[in-house]
């Protein structure tokens, strides 16, 4: 998984220092970049850390890994180095425990953490890890996302299925760079306001769009799969789902079955992919009959499945 292409503030690595070094030059170095915190190393290794801090439009973006660690900021350390933030943490990889004044969270891959940066809190992590942190000014979350910011820290995972899908989206935007920090506000801000009952900006369609079709891209192999099912998991009408997908020039029904036929052409014409029927391509991306899927298929790309695997054999 690649980090965005986004324009690069700083980055630094502890690998190259001196183990003994290493936490005094972290703690420096996150103080200037991101926030001011404590850290403590569990390893006989010491602390092995990196990080890449992005600017994403009016939010930056930090990705983070290392091995297993805790980061703190204490009430002693939020005073000497006050920070008016909201800090929405998506692990990629590892568990976490984040404690705070009234409880403690436990986070594991694909977990979204939502707190803020003037109030006291410790992040543990077990084991090797790997997080997309966005760092938004206080002023602009209340503004663009939900008034009164975040009450207290928040998790979230897949409490339910359209929780589950927000969070999908976010990790799309985040990881895949391919959107913008407007993008990322509006999802968090549909996500804090479920949560803590205020009410969210209107979400852009572009947002929606986002994560409609992430949604969609994840469940192409399910024949289950449908405009009404898409719209229930983003608690829309189908006819806001439409309106949603005129802006990208199709519907959601034909926004469907041209990923599905792009993913069966992807793995007809693919070399690893010779020894696969085409019954089970098919399958795989959710056409239930094969004369179906050869008939639509030929009107999509002017060929047979047959044909198209032929030339790619004599290629």
């Amino acid at each position: 998984m690649s980090a965005p292409a986004l324009p690069v503030i700083s980055q630094a690595s502890t690998e190259a220092v001196d183990p003994r070094d290493r936490i005094d030059y972290w703690e420096e170095y996150n103080r200037k970049a991101l926030v001011g915190l404590s850290c403590t190393s569990y390893s006989e290794r010491g602390l092995l850390a990196r990080e890449t801090n992005f600017q994403l439009d009016d939010v930056r973006l930090a990705d983070i890994s290392g091995n297993a660690h805790a980061i703190e900021r204490s009430p002693k350390v939020a005073r000497s180095a006050p920070k008016d933030s909201v800090f929405a943490t998506l692990l990629l990889k590892g568990d976490a425990v984040f404690l705070h004044e009234h409880g403690c969270l436990a986070a594991t891959a694909g977990d979204l953490v939502l707190y803020e940066t003037r109030l006291p809190y410790l992040f543990g992590f077990s084991s090797s890890m790997r997080q997309f942190l966005v760092d938004i000014p206080r002023d602009l979350f209340v503004r663009e996302c939900v008034t009164g910011g975040v009450p207290a820290p928040m998790l979230f995972g897949r409490a339910t299925a359209h929780e589950g899908e927000l969070v999908g989206a976010l990790r799309s935007l985040l990881t895949g760079g391919n959107g913008t920090g407007r993008d990322v506000l509006d999802v968090l801000g549909l996500l804090a306001a479920e949560r803590s009952g205020g009410r969210p900006a209107p979400p852009a369609y572009q947002t929606q769009l986002i994560i409609a079709t992430d949604h969609i891209e994840r469940h192409l192999h399910d024949p289950n799969l449908t405009v009404g099912q898409v719209a229930g998991v983003m608690s829309v009408s189908v006819r806001h789902l439409g309106r949603i997908f005129e802006s990208s020039g199709t519907t959601p029904s034909k926004h469907i079955l041209e990923r599905r036929l792009q993913r069966a052409y992807d793995d007809l014409t693919a070399p690893a992919a010779t020894g696969t029927t085409i019954a089970d391509i098919a399958y795989r991306w959710g056409f239930s009959s094969q004369a179906h899927f050869a008939r639509l298929f030929r009107a999509r790309f002017g060929h047979t499945p047959t044909e198209a695997r032929d030339r790619t054999d004599q290629a």
